[in-house]
């Protein structure tokens, strides 16, 4: 291979040249420690398991420039989910003096002298595993794997890894999520049964969120979950509708989830104006230039949320999509800018360092604990104390729990272990669970009609904040004004603080003992017998009368479900039909009637 053989660049200095060894953290000076333990001993392999934005790639260097110094290997190959993941490494390498070519192909299958190895995708290696390994065995090689779990997305893949690297000097394996929603086993990972005789992946060096968190390395993540009425087609042309985060059955789930996704319906742009209101008490609070990132499921959906962006905002916001040649540039320059919002499909899920992200909105159908957790570590990337993230999601059960277990540690399973059948389980939830890069062609057996957003709970640390207040719905605005610069134990204090209040109001707006609950439409007619129907089947009935006679005009007129709703309420004023009462839904059937004719 031409390339220099004692590692060094061609000026001849060799790793650091550049600048100056970063100090390290505390986990990544213990971890340093045990591998070179592990590596004196004879060990070619390491498992390093760190939460997202805890300084792998920092560790990892510290390890190559180590090993190239003392002339145990000559040549370093990195490996990567994505191509901008390639740049983002090679970068991070030149500060440090390694020169690793990203822009290598295996058409090629070489690579200029200048550079001290290469940085490849999986694809790549799986596209031809024989070229790797022929590089591997020629030069003494490290091999960063990084984000290994996508060694296992395919038993192709991780056969390919396998053959490609089978003769490296040594192995460095890295990941942020040491779990996957599968069976396949991951190359170079050690597996042992553990007490329950699961098997089960065993790391070399753990760093998790919890333990990131409390030494102040990540920020601490507040969660707001969205529900709202939603309404949607079947394929038997049956017009249903539910509430979002209600118990439903996994089939409805997918149903009232896909709903509220959809770009044309009322969810999406609430969620989105606020979002945008946190961004800016964020970025007044003590982060100016704190970003904001939507993660879309598609293309189609990814551009249609970028224009609703821009009408809250009144600006454009940055797309970045998989197919798009300039996406690594996009990436760069929003980085380094002050830009308030960028909406990518899954460029940005995994990997990639733009620590300015501080509003996150999870506009994905994606559930599995993989994928969710990489998506928030997007956001957790901390620059000093007091920074805290904020995550908007759908109230969906899956979600909440994933939001719920941030801070468990997981390892890899081979084995299956039994369990109770789980209504929410990523399989029964297939359809909300895949992942699209591009638009599907058009679904005709699934039709959303409309939707409504209202916050429905906060979660952070664990735990859930907020109680409905008398109108039914949390107060958002006491969660959407905190301070943007907060220790974890403030943000759990405030939490705590505004949930008494709003349990208070609550209280104070409920009727005394042993008085009748009378709906406000009917206050002060004669008869009005307290044991009639309770409110909330009232509400449903009128809810459900509404969205016929909306669904009727929609025939009639073609307007979209989200248009006559919208109509609606400046025709007759209230807030959303999920959190309008009994006289003012019956004031919009009336003008539905009306508009009938």
């Amino acid at each position: 291979m031409p390339q220099s053989s004692s590692g060094q660049g061609p000026s001849g200095r060799g790793p650091r040249a550049r600048g100056e060894a970063r100090p390290l953290r505390a986990w990544q000076r213990a971890a340093l420690e045990t591998y070179r333990s592990r590596s004196a001993s004879g060990g070619r392999d390491f498992l390093a398991v760190a939460t997202p934005g805890a300084g792998k790639t920092t560790f990892a260097l510290e390890i190559a420039a180590d090993l190239l110094a003392a002339g145990e290997v000559r040549s370093v190959t990195v490996v990567a989910p994505t191509e901008h993941l390639k740049r983002q490494w090679a970068n991070a390498a030149s500060a440090v003096g390694i020169d690793l070519d990203p822009t290598f192909r295996n058409s090629a299958g070489a690579t200029a002298s200048d550079y001290t190895g290469v940085a490849v995708t999986y694809a790549q290696v799986a596209a031809h595993p024989a070229l790797h390994r022929m590089r591997t065995a020629a030069r003494r090689t490290l091999v960063i794997l990084d984000e290994i779990h996508h060694a296992g997305d395919a038993l192709s893949w991780g056969e390919a890894v396998r053959e490609a690297f089978e003769p490296a000097a040594r192995r460095l394996a890295l990941t942020g999520t040491p779990f996957r929603s599968d069976v396949n086993p991951i190359p170079f990972v050690t597996y042992l049964p553990d007490a329950e005789g699961v098997t089960r992946s065993v790391a070399d060096s753990s760093y998790g969120y919890a333990e990131a968190l409390r030494d102040g390395v990540v920020r601490p993540v507040l969660f707001l979950a969205y529900s709202g009425e939603m309404s949607w087609r079947t394929s038997a042309g049956a017009e249903l509708s539910a509430r979002l985060g209600e118990p439903l059955n996994s089939e409805q789930t997918a149903a009232a989830w896909r709903t509220a996704l959809d770009p044309r319906g009322d969810w999406m742009p609430a969620v989105l104006a606020a979002a945008d209101t946190r961004l800016s008490q964020v970025r007044r609070g003590g982060m100016p230039d704190a970003g904001g990132l939507v993660i879309a499921t598609d293309h189609t959906n990814a551009r249609a949320y970028a224009g609703l962006l821009r009408r809250i905002t009144g600006v454009s916001p940055v797309i970045v999509l998989s197919d798009d040649p300039t996406a690594s540039t996009k990436i760069a320059t929003f980085r380094e800018s002050t830009d308030r919002w960028m909406v990518a499909v899954r460029m940005v899920s995994e990997g990639v360092d733009v620590p300015r992200l501080a509003v996150g909105v999870y506009a994905t159908s994606a559930s599995t604990p993989l994928y969710f957790a990489q998506a928030v570590g997007r956001f957790v990337r901390g620059r000093g104390r007091s920074e805290t993230a904020s995550v908007f999601l759908p109230s969906v059960p899956s979600l909440l729990a994933l939001a719920g277990e941030m801070e468990v540690q997981r390892d890899h399973a081979l084995d299956k272990p039994q369990r109770e059948p789980d209504a929410f389980d990523d399989d029964a939830l297939r359809e909300a669970n895949r992942r699209r890069d591009t638009p599907e062609k058009p679904d005709t057996l699934f039709t959303a009609l409309g939707s409504s957003a209202q916050l429905d709970r906060v979660i952070f640390d664990g735990g859930e904040f907020g109680t409905p207040a008398a109108s039914g719905s949390l107060e958002e605005e006491d969660f959407l004004g905190l301070p943007g610069l907060l220790e974890p134990d403030q943000v759990a204090t405030l939490l705590r603080q505004r949930q008494a209040a709003q349990q208070a109001a609550a209280a104070k707006a409920r009727p005394a003992a042993g008085e009748p609950v009378v709906p406000a439409a009917r206050q002060g007619e004669a008869g009005t017998d307290p044991a009639d129907r309770p409110v909330h089947e009232q509400i449903g009935d009128l809810r459900r009368e509404l969205n016929k006679l909306v669904a009727a005009h929609y025939h009639r007129t073609g307007k979209p479900h989200g248009m006559i709703h919208a109509e609606l309420r400046r025709s007759c004023g209230g807030p959303p039909s999920a959190q309008a009462s009994t006289a003012q839904l019956q004031a919009r059937i009336d003008t539905m009637r009306r508009w009938a004719g």
